[in-house]
């Protein structure tokens, strides 16, 4: 631990959201005075309140504010802090800054800059465990990086073969690759992604493990000699290399299995002289073999499962160690109660490929329960920026049991409501219910084998859905009407000389128009009619049909309509308009979200296909490539540079029939 055995009574948390929130409330715990750092676009954040201090380190992009060292360690002179904690992610990897701050006088909570660079690594760090003898996944992580060389390695390891940034982790810069017509391209990709993203193109490859589990082991190193492991954590449930569900133990382990992966990982700390928590991440295959994936050098987002089994803050140990305490506890004083499952609630669309979604929080109600846990870093009227991380918060819930952790963790998220971007509450709902994961089997080829690219009739609203918002929305507005009016009697509202009146009211979702008539009933329902179906319904209790409907939340902004059931979440447009049509036929190729347009790939007067590459715009810390949805003309190309949600990138004109 840089700075061990320096005692301190501030810490400067140099992140923001959750984990920053999660830093301080224990720092808080054990006296110590906390300093928060924010942007512009972070001023409403909730770590930001909690603090007892907090200074602005810049506007909002990353690379001004949370991952300029300069600014923090500024900062830090400016508070008087003694400590820095990285967090996750930004600069808690980051060895210049980890030295930066041992120079500045300041305790570093986390791993001496020699292990974070060399872990940091992968390349490197591979090379250091083979000689210490941790089971490897055989590869290449030679210095020549030349596109021959490279190509010549795959062909030795044998396809499919897994290209890897050698600087960083996340999923970034890292593709799967089949056959060897394939290899150059997604090299290409694989250099520039690992480049925007960790400034650094270097690539190692390895063979492809298909179908594995991803298991980690958490451990704990003092300046004492004492290393221990705290168990593992199952995180194979991934999309795109993105960890969305984590649980510890791990179903299929056995104390054996465990017994070897927690040696291996207690060698690979002693081998680097590792101080503080880390993680080593493990590929467990189908025949029970296991092999060294990385080491992270710094607290992991799924921290909390390991916290809810073992009944250990992970945090106010990070703490103890760097203030040059023991840890206080054996191997054999590890133990394991029970049964915990994490959840990340991403701001992401699953009806849209999953693209990050951004914008004000309308209303945030996280579930709660018997043995839930919500580390969350959003508020209510705040806004969800797309220059981070789109990840808002974690729900984890803890049993007995794996499935009463399982049952109890679909509650929560059942009652989770969040109005504003969009997200992945739906999708993690059917993760949860799946019957692979049920059971114990998911493996990282979970999500793209039962789910594709979304979750597809799992969230898509049926004519029920439509009609009991539908009331809704016609009893919101006759409640504003009533609120409005001079005098009214409340039973007569939807009625006039004629008798029941008729409403309209045309909705939009995600392509999809509904075109409905709403008739008020004398006994109080509502009949609602799209010409197609027709539903009766009644508000107080919502029920469609008779068929009762299991309503957490709704809320009318503007022209959308919010509501979330225990089973989906759905944002309905109002459309004004009878019918809307697109004047441009899929020409106009505009900005999905706020971002940086890093690429253009075409030009006016380039002929392009359906499915051809466009641009490529990073946002939210990813790289999402804009395709061809027609044939034609290119007509009009963007510059690259910062753009808008909605901003014109590419201007396509159709071939003549």
């Amino acid at each position: 631990m840089s700075g061990t055995g320096k005692t301190f009574t501030s810490v400067l948390v140099a992140n923001r959201g959750e984990i920053a929130l999660r830093v301080m409330q224990s720092a808080r715990a054990l006296g110590l005075d906390c300093i928060a750092v924010y942007t512009d676009a972070d001023r409403h954040a909730p770590h930001v309140a909690f603090a007892d201090r907090a200074v602005n380190i810049g506007e909002g992009p990353v690379g001004d504010s949370y991952l300029n060292a300069n600014r923090i360690l500024q900062a830090a002179r400016d508070t008087g802090a003694g400590a820095v904690h990285p967090g996750y992610g930004f600069l808690s990897e980051n060895t210049e800054f980890a030295a930066a701050c041992i120079a500045a006088g300041l305790v570093f909570v986390g791993p001496p800059a020699e292990a974070v660079e060399l872990m940091g690594n992968k390349a490197a760090a591979k090379r250091k465990m083979i000689a210490a003898g941790v089971p490897c996944v055989p590869g290449y992580e030679g210095e020549d990086q030349s596109d021959a060389v490279m190509a010549e390695q795959a062909d030795k390891i044998g396809y499919p073969v897994m290209i890897k940034a050698a600087a960083g982790g996340g999923g970034r810069g890292m593709r799967l690759v089949q056959a060897a017509d394939g290899f150059g391209a997604a090299l290409a990709a694989a250099r520039s992604e690992s480049l925007h993203a960790f400034g650094s193109d270097q690539i190692i490859l390895e063979r492809a493990v298909i179908r594995p589990r991803h298991v980690e082991i958490q451990i704990f190193a003092d300046s004492h000699g004492n290393v221990v492991h705290l168990g593992e954590r199952d995180c194979s449930v991934q999309r795109r290399h993105q960890k969305v569900v984590e649980e510890a133990p791990c179903p299929v382990m056995t104390d054996a299995l465990r017994a070897a992966m927690g040696a291996a990982a207690v060698e690979a700390a002693k081998s680097i002289g590792y101080l503080g928590a880390g993680t080593v991440e493990f590929l467990l295959d189908e025949a029970g073999e296991f092999y060294f994936l990385e080491m992270n050098t710094r607290l992991q987002v799924e921290h909390p499962v390991t916290e809810m089994v073992t009944g250990r803050d992970l945090v106010a140990l990070q703490f103890a160690v760097a203030r040059g305490e023991a840890l206080g506890f054996s191997q054999d004083d590890v133990r394991l109660n029970g049964h915990a499952i994490e959840a990340r609630l991403y701001a992401e669309d699953p009806n849209d490929d999953f693209l990050p979604s951004s914008g004000l929080i309308h209303r945030w109600q996280p579930g709660q329960g018997a043995g839930i846990r919500v580390d969350g870093g959003i508020a209510e009227g705040q806004e969800v920026s797309p220059f981070y991380d789109p990840m808002l918060a974690k729900i984890i819930a803890h049993g007995d049991s794996r499935e009463q952790a399982r049952g109890r963790l679909i509650a929560a998220l059942q009652d989770t409501v969040l109005f504003g971007p969009a997200s992945n509450r739906d999708f993690l709902l059917s993760v949860l219910k799946r019957d692979t994961f049920r059971d114990g089997h998911a493996t990282t080829a979970f999500i793209a084998e039962e789910f594709g690219d979304g979750i597809g009739a799992d969230a898509a609203p049926v004519f029920a859905d439509i009609a009991a918002i539908a009331a809704l929305w016609h009893r919101h507005m006759a409640q504003a009407a009533l609120a409005r009016a001079v005098v009214v009697a409340p039973e007569m509202l939807g009625w006039g000389s004629p008798g029941s009146l008729r409403s309209r009211l045309v909705l939009g979702l995600c392509g999809q128009v509904w075109k409905l008539t709403l008739t008020s009933g004398r006994d109080g329902t509502l009949t609602v009619s799209d010409g197609a179906d027709q539903a009766v319904v009644t508000v107080a209790p919502l029920r469609v049909d008779g068929q009762r409907v299991d309503l957490r939340g709704f809320e009318v902004q503007g022209d959308r309509i919010f509501a979330a059931t225990a089973g989906k979440s759905l944002t309905l447009d109002i459309i004004r308009a009878a019918s809307s049509a697109s004047a441009r036929a899929g020409g106009s190729v505009t900005a999905p979200m706020h971002g940086l347009l890093i690429e253009v790939l075409v030009k006016p007067g380039d002929k392009v296909e359906v499915g051809t590459r466009l641009a490529v715009l990073e946002a939210m810390k990813m790289q999402h490539e804009l395709l061809a949805e027609m044939a034609g003309t290119v007509t009009f190309a963007n510059a690259p540079g910062q753009v808008r949600a909605g901003d014109l990138l590419v201007e396509i004109a159709g071939d003549e029939a």
